[in-house]
């Protein structure tokens, strides 16, 4: 794993409090090298997507505050810098929930990811091809509605608004979500093109697991708003507490109760079938 001094992404000792009472985050510390695909793993409120609203200064929407550590991204600390700065130096993040502008085309949601960037024409042209030729599902049901579209399809038209910025630096935050797991593996496969192909960095909010780690080159898991553990997707994928807590296999084969249960109730759930 990236040491943090070399890191293109540093979250260093960050603690997060909402509406000034809400400990979110306490002393997070991860690191993302530049070309690593990183994924933070975590059961349901474990404190995933506030890491990533932190990242991106999107914390305050939600009543959010960094209260200690800091966060740098290339170098530079964020916490000066606004969201629109953070898209322009290369940050993109694709939020929870596939947020797409129900009433415009396909087409029309990919411009829109454009726009913060001052691109002309051509280069929005030439960005949106780009994206169809990642996602030729895309391609061909461009002048549909969005509100139309399945939530797979709105799920990569919201993947592909971020890479109209031509970021250098992508948050995915649970692209998983309510879609079937043919289209999880081939949402995942399509980063990891992205990754190996062009060197886009990726950190990744992600439930499923196992998924996850066979795409990602290293993972940290979040419990209760505090990193539990880290290391390679080899690494942890080999890990029998790993298996057990965070797959739901016991050493036998034997399953759990699906690890992704609110907070840590799957571990009293240990001993079901």
């Amino acid at each position: 794993m990236t040491t943090e001094t070399k890191a293109f992404l540093a979250i260093d000792d960050v603690e997060v409090v909402y509406s000034r009472a809400i400990l979110a985050l306490r002393g997070v510390t991860l690191a993302v090298g530049r070309g690593e695909f990183v994924a933070l793993l975590g059961a349901n409120g474990a404190g995933k997507t506030t890491t990533l609203r932190a990242v991106s200064n999107l914390l305050g929407v939600a009543g959010g505050a960094i209260t200690r550590g800091a966060i740098r991204y290339d170098g530079v600390a964020t916490a000066a810098l606004p969201p629109v700065q953070l898209v322009r130096r290369g940050l993109a993040q694709v939020l929870e929930g596939r947020h797409c502008f129900l009433q415009l085309t396909i087409e029309e949601n990919l411009v829109t990811g454009a726009l913060a960037c001052g691109l002309g024409r051509a280069a929005i042209r030439q960005n949106v091809e780009r994206v169809y030729h990642y996602f030729p599902r895309l391609a061909q049901i461009r002048r549909l509605r969005a509100g139309y579209a399945s939530g797979g399809e709105q799920q990569m038209a919201a993947i592909g608004r971020a890479l109209m910025a031509r970021p250098r630096f992508l948050l995915l935050d649970e692209p998983s979500m309510g879609l079937a797991p043919l289209l999880v593996e081939e949402i995942f496969a399509i980063i990891h093109r992205l990754n190996r192909d062009e060197g886009l960095s990726v950190l990744v909010a992600e439930q499923n697991a196992v998924t996850a780690l066979r795409h990602v080159h290293a993972a940290y898991i979040i419990e209760n708003g505090t990193v539990a553990l880290g290391g390679t997707a080899s690494e942890l994928a080999r890990r029998d507490d790993v298996k057990e807590f965070y797959f739901g296999m016991t050493q036998n084969g034997g399953r759990y109760l699906d690890w992704t249960s609110p907070r840590r109730s799957w571990l009293s759930a240990a001993g079901m079938p």
